[in-house]
């Protein structure tokens, strides 16, 4: 791509300063976004020990929260492709923060999963809207990098999470430590609406979306399909070790509370690492002349094939040794999922980013919400987490072949005519 079409796709009435502080901000609503949904998995063994929770009641509030993110996805993708990422940044963001404000406020377990729910719905904007502003506001042969960083820079919140949320609860209780991230989000959305109000944010399009190109739902487009089994397979590791860790790290080991952060925060160190190393491995191989579809599948089975230590942490001598394995697990889950996230703007005109996105995310979604509703199955029926984990540590070979089967060759949208596709096998 020329650098004169570079600059187009990013957006060329931006200036690399206003650029780059868009960039930190979507950043930072990363993190919020994570530190709101992990509050209740850090805190699970004090509010269970105070509201009586079994571990059946547990993962059937987050397979609530998994099925409404679901949900809201399929109309989140559309919605940000309609208001575009200037809106639905701060739409998202002051959303869900008003919905976590609301968990301090619920007693029973109605009406956790009733926040869960909100919850869940309102974070679904936080995906498409991330991935359609970085395809709007950073060249092409950056966004792997910048993919990169920002799945990093969002880790920083599942590290942080388990040191500060036991911190703040100390200190106002895990009621008032849901009021304070809530409020966190309303003084983000704030800051967005400053900056952006008189910042030009629409993208421009793409080649494959010029009015005279055909159009065709997204999903009678194979890309749509790799996307999207590859996030059901892969998301369900991701979200059965976000729910779930710190109570197998409590099981396993007999940590909790605050000595519980350290081993979290490792595993998620492993995770900013993962995301750091893999997009800018992906943008420095390509910048040598190798074709995107060797650097993507490439980049991907080589996090796979690391994923399968994942069954290991079961057997592992200590805590720390554990928490390295899943460090490794979820530093090779961010190198696979880095690439899918490029993969999508590689493959999709910029005026679908929002929807495929959705779709591949709600996909995601449809398989976190039943991996975590299994979990809590399979340990009340005392099975352990060793099916749990042995199905985790293949999932990522999985998606995969299911990419292969229906992008046997990834041919960005640079290089290729829009042309008719064929669904068939």
């Amino acid at each position: 791509m020329t650098n004169g079409s570079t600059l187009a796709a990013a957006g060329s009435l931006l200036t690399p300063q206003m650029r780059w502080l868009l960039f930190v901000l979507l950043t930072f609503a990363g993190i919020l976004n994570l530190v709101d949904r992990q509050i209740i998995s850090v805190l699970k063994p004090e509010m269970s020990a105070e509201l009586g929770w079994t571990d059946e009641d547990y993962g059937a509030m987050g397979a609530w929260f998994q099925g409404a993110m679901a949900l809201g996805l399929l109309f989140a993708g559309p919605l940000v492709d309609r208001i575009g990422v200037k809106w639905a940044n701060p739409l998202g963001v002051f959303s869900w923060s008003l919905a976590a404000m609301a968990h301090g406020l619920a007693h029973t377990i109605p009406q956790f999963i009733l926040c869960r729910v909100g919850l869940g719905a309102t974070e679904a904007m936080g995906t498409p809207s991330m991935i359609k502003t970085v395809a709007t506001i950073l060249p092409p042969d950056v966004r792997s990098t910048g993919f990169g960083v920002i799945n990093a820079v969002n880790s920083l919140g599942a590290i942080s999470a388990p040191v500060l949320i036991p911190v703040m609860a100390g200190a106002l209780g895990w009621r008032g430590t849901f009021l304070v991230a809530g409020l966190a989000g309303v003084v983000w959305t704030v800051c967005w609406l400053i900056v952006t109000r008189k910042t030009p944010l629409d993208a421009p399009p793409t080649p494959a979306a010029q009015p005279d190109a055909p159009r065709r739902p997204i999903l009678k487009d194979r890309s749509t399909w790799a996307i999207a089994g590859a996030k059901f397979l892969s998301d369900a590791t991701w979200w059965l070790l976000l729910f779930w860790m710190p109570d197998l790290m409590h099981r396993q080991f007999g940590v909790s509370g605050v000595a519980l952060g350290g081993f979290v925060a490792l595993a998620y160190t492993g995770a900013a690492a993962g995301s750091l190393i893999s997009g800018t491995l992906a943008t420095a191989l390509m910048s040598r002349g190798l074709p995107v579809d060797r650097v993507r599948k490439g980049i991907m089975l080589g996090s796979g094939l690391l994923v399968l230590v994942l069954p290991a942490t079961l057997v592992a001598p200590n805590a720390w040794a554990a928490a390295g394995i899943l460090a490794l697990v979820l530093a090779a889950h961010q190198g696979f999922s880095t690439n899918l996230f490029a993969l999508i703007t590689d493959v999709t005109p910029t005026d679908k980013v929002g929807r495929v996105t959705s779709f591949g995310a709600f996909c995601g979604n449809i398989g976190g919400m039943g991996i975590v509703w299994a979990a809590g199955k399979v340990l009340t029926m005392g099975l352990g987490y060793g099916p749990l984990l042995v199905f985790a540590g293949s999932s990522y070979l999985l998606a995969l072949g299911w990419i292969q089967l229906w992008l046997p060759k990834i041919t960005p949208l640079a290089d290729r005519q829009p042309a008719p596709v064929n669904l068939g096998h």
